[in-house]
């Protein structure tokens, strides 16, 4: 009789699991990267001569930042509440982001604005949702076991 004892090989792969870096930092993050990248699109138009008045009324710098940081907060607690609820959390986010991004240019689309106004505020959103969903996202697993 032989004591030989197999020991098991260690996995080649080495898996990082969503949770690594807290969701909230992930999210606080790409909410601060958003706000700014929101701001620096809106002040780069202003000084290209585009007006940013809406219905009459100026729409002032900062709203970009306060508007694109309450926006990813309500993304970042969309996100926990998939995290937590969802079978699919990531997929589901996705899903449900993308249907929010596309609702949040309507308004864009029906204000009384020029179509350059249009055009910004637009663009505006659809930045910073191409930076706060994925990152976002990528925090969430893909199956709940």
């Amino acid at each position: 009789m032989s004591n030989i004892s197999h020991a098991a090989a260690p996995s080649a792969t080495v898996t990082t699991s969503p949770r690594a870096v807290p969701l909230w930092r992930t999210g606080g993050l790409a909410a601060i990267a958003a706000a700014l990248a929101t701001t620096v699109i809106a002040a780069v138009a202003t000084s290209a001569g585009v007006s940013l008045k809406v219905g009459g009324q100026p729409i002032p710098l900062f709203a970009f930042t306060q508007l694109t940081l309450a926006g990813a907060v309500i993304g970042i607690v969309l996100a926990a509440a998939l995290r937590r609820w969802a079978a699919t959390p990531r997929r589901t986010f996705v899903a449900v982001t993308t249907v929010l991004t596309v609702l949040s240019v309507v308004p864009d689309l029906v204000v009384s604005a020029a179509p350059s106004t249009k055009a910004v505020l637009m663009a505006a959103h659809l930045v910073a949702a191409a930076i706060v969903v994925p990152l976002v996202a990528r925090r969430l697993p893909t199956r709940i076991r």
